[in-house]
């Protein structure tokens, strides 16, 4: 697949400045509350930390109906050069656009990438647009490892609540980490720092029209470079603050697309993995400190409620999923089974068995890879009732250790998953849905955190 074209407007600013040492990235979508602070402290950082090296700001925009752009001109930024362009909110205005792809995060950072390459930067780096907590120091702390110590990729490390990132903490960490044998504990954290070599390697994929350029693109990013051997590192930036997600967001497509380009990406780096044990953690740069953080709440006899509504309606599609004696603790826990236990808690080995079998469900069956990953969005829901439920009286530490502990159940599991992996199943597995199921969906309404 060809690269695309630069927009014209892109295309022109970039011929205007010919060269960037820096390039950072912001992607929008109606951000206009918070982007101004993000572009200050992005200014403020380039200035401090780099004054002799030439940065340029991109505001990559995805259709913002609100003031996002208006913030982003209106901020006081001096000495400096600021970059606008916009990225297509829907399918059907992508022909009015010089780029093509899928409307997301990940088609925003393919525009900041491509300038970045235009541009012949050193190193570039992306930050959220909604953020509350970034400093200029994030700003040199995403860009140093690059710039001066030869890595290739820098991702986050944060102090988040012991709630918030239950998708990183209980799915994408400790399955990044079982697979390809390199410790980085915010795989989709938002913010990194790109080497001008794996920007290129990136630029040169033909997988951009996938989930991808939704929200999977972290992942993504992160999965390739340690799988492909560039250097990678963490380094430290302190709390995470940010706008609270919609509550009416929908979980299920935000789940299936992250989860489904992690398994998208094991199929594609199989030898890698397979031959990789163990693990150790990604070298960590920056100033640890302890900081406050924002309470999350969430609705555990809801969540709980949704695992044992999942179990009834979806048996047909997780019986198809998951291996005999997984599908049996399963529907014990969700009360289907006479013997189901009186108390709720979906242990940590449990767990990285239902993941891993839902791994090999994915590659095993093309054909219902969807409603594979939309069925898995209860299931995930229990675990997180059930870490909620066992963690409530744990601070910070204590509950780092569990989750410690839970990477060290998948790398134990790493055996099964390879044994699984390229068997064919006991079980006559019918690659077509079960017409059942067709008819019958969960609403969505009822599967939020």
């Amino acid at each position: 697949m060809a690269e695309p074209p630069l927009p014209d407007d892109a295309r022109r600013a970039a011929e205007v400045i010919r060269r960037a040492d820096i390039v950072i990235g912001i992607p929008s979508y109606n951000n206009g509350r918070t982007i101004g602070h993000v572009v200050q402290a992005a200014y403020a950082g380039l200035a401090k930390y780099y004054p002799q090296l030439t940065g340029v700001v991109i505001n990559s925009d995805g259709g913002s109906t609100d003031n996002t752009q208006d913030a982003v001109l209106s901020s006081r930024v001096e000495d400096s050069r600021l970059l606008l362009f916009s990225t297509p909110l829907l399918a059907a205005h992508r022909l009015s656009f010089p780029y093509h792809g899928v409307p997301g995060k990940g088609s925003a950072f393919r525009l900041i990438f491509q300038m970045a390459k235009q541009l012949d930067a050193k190193a570039c780096a992306v930050v959220d647009s909604d953020l509350r907590s970034i400093t200029p120091e994030w700003i040199d702390l995403l860009l140093r490892p690059i710039l001066f110590a030869g890595y290739d990729f820098v991702t986050p490390y944060y102090q988040r609540h012991k709630y918030d990132g239950t998708i990183t903490n209980s799915i994408v960490y400790p399955l990044t980490r079982m697979l390809y044998g390199v410790g980085v504990r915010q795989p989709i954290g938002g913010e990194f720092g790109v080497s001008a070599r794996l920007l290129s390697r990136y630029l040169e994929r033909e997988d951009w029209e996938t989930d991808v350029a939704r929200y999977g693109i972290d992942i993504w990013m992160t999965t390739i470079a340690i799988a492909e051997g560039f250097r990678v590192c963490q380094s430290f930036l302190g709390a995470k603050l940010h706008d609270a997600k919609d509550p009416g967001s929908d979980l299920t497509a935000m789940l299936q697309q992250v989860v489904g380009s992690v398994l998208m990406l094991m199929q594609e780096y199989r030898p890698i993995w397979q031959s990789r044990s163990g693990s150790t953690p990604a070298e960590l740069f920056g100033f640890r400190f302890d900081v406050g953080l924002d309470p999350v709440h969430v609705n555990v006899e809801r969540m709980v409620n949704s695992f044992r509504r999942g179990c009834q309606e979806l048996g047909e599609i997780w019986a198809l999923a998951l291996e005999k004696d997984t599908f049996a603790a399963v529907r014990r826990l969700g009360g289907c089974l006479p013997e189901g236990a009186e108390s709720f808690h979906l242990d940590d080995e449990l767990w990285a068995r239902v993941v891993l079998d839902f791994s090999c469900a994915y590659k095993k069956h093309p054909m219902t890879r969807g409603m594979i990953l939309r069925s898995f969005t209860p299931l995930y829901l229990g675990r997180v009732a059930s870490f909620v439920r066992e963690t409530e009286t744990l601070v910070a530490a204590e509950v780092e250790d569990k989750i410690e502990q839970l990477c060290l159940t998948f790398e134990n599991l790493k055996p099964h998953l390879i044994a699984q992996w390229d068997e064919n199943s006991a079980r006559a597995h019918s690659s077509q849905p079960p017409q059942s199921l067709e008819r019958r969906e969960l609403h969505e309404e009822n599967l939020e955190v």
